[in-house]
């Protein structure tokens, strides 16, 4: 199967996300180069950042990679 990209450019308040998303994908979830557990740290803002996919029902079957700038990491989210 072909790999599809498709981009985007969140913004809250003066937080900036450009998001590049892979499909079909293995999972893989990365902010500015880190795992997005390791750079959001918090389960909340976690699952809050997840939230769209589990909606969506496409969890674990796309790679997310995030370029965040801005703000500060609950912004980012």
């Amino acid at each position: 199967m072909e790999k599809k990209v498709y981009n985007g450019t969140g913004r809250r308040k003066t937080s900036v996300a450009q998001v590049r998303i892979v499909v079909p994908g293995n999972g893989k979830r990365t902010i500015n180069g880190k795992e997005m557990k390791d750079y959001l740290q918090r389960e909340d803002l976690i699952k809050h950042a997840l939230k769209p996919l589990e909606v969506a029902k496409a969890d674990g079957k796309m790679d997310v990679i995030c370029k965040a700038k801005g703000g500060g990491i609950s912004g980012q989210a």
